[in-house]
């Protein structure tokens, strides 16, 4: 499941927004019983929240981005394990 895009206004930034909105997607997700989380994103933000470059699992992003922005998290222990592969995003995202 691909957690974003998310976004806050500057002048809500810092005051724990951001957190809030990627905490309660991954509560979400693991009611839906959603097995692994994906993000692009500032690698110096979602590690906080479990994420890890996802190049660390054999895994990449269609998009061509830095290794370090693209993240993941397993909301299963080891369920990625032995996975490689490449994350495709729904045709959604295409007109972005």
């Amino acid at each position: 499941m691909g957690l974003g895009p998310m976004a806050v206004k500057p002048e809500y930034q810092r005051i724990g927004v951001g957190t809030k909105l990627v905490n309660v997607g991954l509560k979400m997700c693991a009611e839906l019983n959603i097995k692994a989380v994906v993000v692009l994103g500032h690698p110096d933000y979602y590690p906080r929240f479990g994420f890890s470059p996802s190049i660390q699992f054999g895994i990449t992003s269609e998009y061509d981005v830095p290794k370090d922005v693209f993240m993941i998290k397993e909301l299963q222990d080891d369920i990625l394990l032995g996975e490689k592969g490449i994350i495709k995003y729904h045709s959604t995202f295409e007109s972005f």
